[in-house]
């Protein structure tokens, strides 16, 4: 994921001259920074067209993602609409288009397994809220650190979890109660095998191979809804004995439900919480993916604070509704800015689409079967799985090997949230071993120098023959690095006079590093040898201020031969002493 400060959208950044973000700017939505720059027919135009085509793709999904994660595909279009809109209205991101999406399929289903639909209701309401004061709080710019190899390592896991969870309604298995893990799944599914329906395998089959097809000969038609169709219109025509959508949830309702606030008591909120959490972890992490994937074709830079008050809104606005989460989805953002989306009313015009189409077609997504929507998720697990990546992550390193596959088995052995944590620490710890092999301590010793040309004085300077010991730090001085920078430190000798410790080229120093200083200081007091800081930057001597390192203790120079002469300067009135014996 791409770091980096915020940019607002508008004329400057269109023209390529960087401006600061003012406060206003983090929070503005994209919607209003396009109306700023004028909106027309033209635009409109453009917009519609795009709209459409997400609504296209994501009709099938928004049932699919629905119905695998255990709940109904009115919900699933429910989500599509109330959330869809509500990301596109309020989001940082010009072109992120939000709804039910596939990673949160494992999520939601062990939710409504633990806490019933209530239950997965509360706990989207609940992660509304913490999305919204994630964004508040500006902390949207932090989700982006989650390193690259534990997102692809969560990503693939949650595909491999999404393929078994459809290998149950492609090959037509009637199984009453499927367990959720995949291990306890897999002895399940071998033993129903022998009741698999060949008119289902036929439907997912053929599904399938419809969307690859137009995928490759024909990309810019919509295969999913053209593969749907297609399965819906042969299993009427034949009369296939194959689940629907009306014989298994009775149909799609005709319209949006009323809104109302989920049922909740203390004790179900603090019970659905864990549930709340990972919804948000995962949400705030997918959503701003999605809009990275949009700065990348585009070249505009979304606002990730923004962008996470957007997608909170739009969490608690479906749970109002009877849906469940809501994130941005990187395929469908995609689709938009691939079909020419010029801002925000793109997406919002995609939940208008939706909508039209539940109050006017509802009855036919009756009969669509149950194997065609198992098709199009297969396709899709298969998509998420970022092959490309895995192999350029596994080529890297063991390190980055280590991360993914800790990760990636996690995910589907234990549980998401456990994985996204687990991953982001073993990433943390294997970037702060790296930096601290990139710290480095060069020791020599000085020359005097006088502060002028006088000779007289010059001579005077050598005669008292003291020792300077002058060290070199480069690189981030933190607590990874303090032990072998503070072990070369620790050796300074009875028989030094003076220590330079130059931090030129020091970006960074932190309270662990500070205190190896701290003791260094006193150990040159207890030795009475004088010690110099140089080319310290104002933060880094900020740090070193606030320790206690301060003068008369410690001189602040800007260079070493600043600090050099200072000390010329000091000896020259100092009585001599013996430096002791010199080392061979």
């Amino acid at each position: 994921m791409k770091g980096g400060g915020e940019v607002a959208e508008g004329s400057a950044a269109d023209v390529g001259l960087p401006r600061a973000p003012r406060d206003e700017d983090r929070f503005a939505p994209a919607l209003w920074t396009a109306a700023g720059e004028g909106y027309g027919i033209s635009a409109l135009k453009a917009d519609s067209l795009a709209g459409l085509t997400v609504a296209i793709v994501a009709l099938p999904l928004s049932m699919a993602i629905a119905i695998a994660s255990g709940a109904t595909p009115a919900q699933g279009l429910t989500t599509a609409i109330v959330g869809g809109f509500l990301v596109s209205a309020f989001g940082g991101s010009r072109f992120q288009i939000g709804g039910p999406a596939g990673a949160f399929i494992v999520l939601i289903a062990a939710t409504v397994v633990a806490h019933g639909m209530d239950g997965l209701i509360l706990a989207t309401f609940l992660s509304g809220l913490m999305l919204t004061l994630v964004g508040v709080l500006r902390l949207g710019g932090f989700i982006r650190l989650i390193p690259f190899p534990v997102t692809v390592g969560f990503t693939a896991g949650i595909a491999i979890i999404i393929f078994a969870s459809q290998i149950s309604p492609l090959l037509g298995l009637n199984i009453k109660a499927e367990p959720g893990p995949l291990a306890e799944k897999l002895p399940v599914l071998w033993a129903a095998l022998p009741g698999a329906s060949p008119a289902a395998i036929g439907l997912s089959l053929a599904t399938i191979a419809v969307i690859l097809v137009l995928r490759r000969f024909r990309p810019g038609w919509p295969g999913l809804l053209i593969a749907v169709a297609t399965a819906t219109a042969t299993a009427a025509a034949l009369d296939l004995p194959v689940a629907t959508i009306a014989s298994e949830f009775g149909g799609i309702p005709g319209g949006l439900p009323m809104p109302g606030l989920p049922d909740f008591t203390l004790a179900k909120v603090v019970e659905v919480l864990p549930s709340a959490f990972s919804f948000t972890l995962l949400g705030a992490i997918e959503s701003l993916l999605s809009a990275v994937v949009a700065d990348g074709m585009t070249g505009r830079r979304h606002r990730p604070n923004a962008e996470m008050v957007a997608q909170g809104l739009a969490n608690i606005g479906s749970a109002l509704f009877g849906g469940f989460c809501v994130t941005g989805t990187i395929a469908r953002t995609a689709t938009n800015v691939r079909a020419g989306a010029t801002g925000p009313v793109a997406g919002m015009l995609h939940a208008v689409f939706l909508l039209i189409f539940v109050l006017a077609a509802a009855p036919l997504a009756g009969f669509i079967p149950l194997a065609a929507l198992a098709g199009v998720l297969a396709v899709v697990s298969w998509n998420m799985l970022e092959r490309d990546a895995i192999l350029t992550l596994v080529r890297s390193g063991w390190g980055e090997a280590t991360v993914l596959a800790v990760t990636f088995l996690l995910t589907i052995f234990r549980d998401l949230t456990e994985a996204i944590v687990v991953g982001f620490a073993l990433g943390s710890v294997l970037f702060i071993h790296r930096i601290s092999q990139t710290v480095g301590v060069e020791a020599e010793v000085a020359r005097l120098r006088s502060g002028g040309d006088d000779p007289a004085r010059l001579d005077e300077a050598r005669g008292l023959h003291p020792e300077i010991v002058v060290f070199r730090i480069t690189g981030a001085f933190f607590f990874g690095a303090a032990a072998s920078v503070g072990s070369v430190l620790d050796a300074i000798g009875d028989r030094h006079r003076a220590l330079v410790v130059d931090f030129a080229q020091v970006p960074l120093l932190d309270a662990t590093g500070a205190h190896v200083m701290e003791g260094l200081a006193r150990k040159a007091m207890r030795r009475d040898i004088r010690l110099y800081v140089t080319g310290a930057r104002p933060d880094v001597r900020a740090v070193l201020l606030r320790h206690g390192i301060r003068p008369p203790h410690v001189g602040f120079h800007r260079t070493i031969e600043d600090a050099i002469e200072a000390e010329t300067s000091v000896a020259l009135h100092a009585t001599p002493i013996d430096p002791g014996p010199r080392a061979a």
